[in-house]
Formats: structure tokens, C-alpha cells, sequence
């Protein structure tokens, strides 16, 4: 996890991460290129952004359509061991299928993400896998629709 106090992010590291989050293949040269820096520093903030965890990793958005996996739905749970239990958050962060999970407040103790294919296969999910973890006491499903906004990016600050 990151400590808030040991990272300082400058105007620069901001542009780069904008930049970057917005193309994760831009080239070194191209991020110099439009920040007007040389390369080598560019490279050099690159890997301290990595160092740092600030940049975790690289990733290819797929359409979840091409794979079939049309149906999104969102698992509120109940779990014996309370919200944030280390043995059923990493049990639930196992399953292939969830995209998410999420220690919350409230009635529930965890909302999950989860894509199949279709309701079939989401209740094959259900049945297969979060019925066998032991702490799990109750689950609400609400099927997604549809998606009229899905994102992983953030709001990077102005300086």
C-alpha cells in the first residue's frame, strides 16, 4: 500500500501520468515530445512513478462483448467474519468472474462485481463458488441492465 506522506507528485509527474492513463503504449519519445522534456528524463519519472506504486501496471482493455461475457452484476453479501476479514476477501478475490470486490458499510459486508456470460452462468457462479466460502451468510444480486458509463481512469489534478 502507498503512504500518502512519501509521495509528492509535481506538475510534471501529473502531465505524464494524464498522458499516459489517457495511452498506455505512448512511447518515451512521444511523452518527451509533448511535455518537451528529453527522454531520458522522462524515462527516469516513468520508473519513479513505478517505484513508487504510483503507476501499478499496464493493462489492455477488452470488450467484454467480443468474450461474450455480457451480463454485469453486483453481489451485496453478508459475511459471518464482518466486512474486510482477510480469509473471505482473499476466498471472493480468487474467483475468476469477480472484477471487484469492496469492504462496505452498512447492512452488507462486501459488494461484488462479477461478469458471466449470461444468468445461467451467474447462477453457476453463485452455486459453485461463493456458496462454498464458509462466512458467507447471505448474497443480493442485482443484475446490470445497462452500462451507461464504466471506467477505470481518475480525475488527475490540475498543479
Amino acid at each position: 500500500m502507498i503512504n500518502e506522506q512519501e509521495i509528492f507528485l509535481d506538475k510534471t509527474d501529473l502531465q505524464i501520468l494524464r498522458l499516459m492513463q489517457d495511452n498506455a503504449r505512448i512511447s518515451n519519445a512521444d511523452l518527451a515530445r509533448e511535455l518537451g522534456m528529453a527522454p531520458s528524463g522522462i524515462l527516469e519519472r516513468v520508473k519513479k512513478l513505478e517505484q513508487k506504486n504510483v503507476i501499478q501496471q499496464y493493462t489492455t482493455r477488452i470488450n467484454p462483448v467480443a468474450l461474450q461475457q455480457k451480463m454485469v452484476a453486483f453481489i451485496f453479501m453478508k459475511a459471518a467474519d464482518g466486512p474486510g476479514s482477510e480469509a473471505t476477501s482473499r476466498e471472493l478475490a480468487k474467483i475468476p468472474e469477480v472484477q471487484e470486490v469492496h469492504c462496505i458499510a452498512g447492512d452488507d459486508c462486501y459488494l461484488v462485481k462479477v461478469r458471466t456470460y449470461d444468468s445461467a452462468s451467474l447462477m453457476s457462479l453463485i452455486r459453485t463458488y461463493f456458496s462454498k466460502i464458509p462466512n458467507i451468510l447471505s448474497t443480493r444480486t442485482t443484475i446490470v441492465l445497462e452500462t451507461v458509463k464504466e471506467q477505470q481512469q481518475l480525475v488527475i489534478p490540475e498543479k
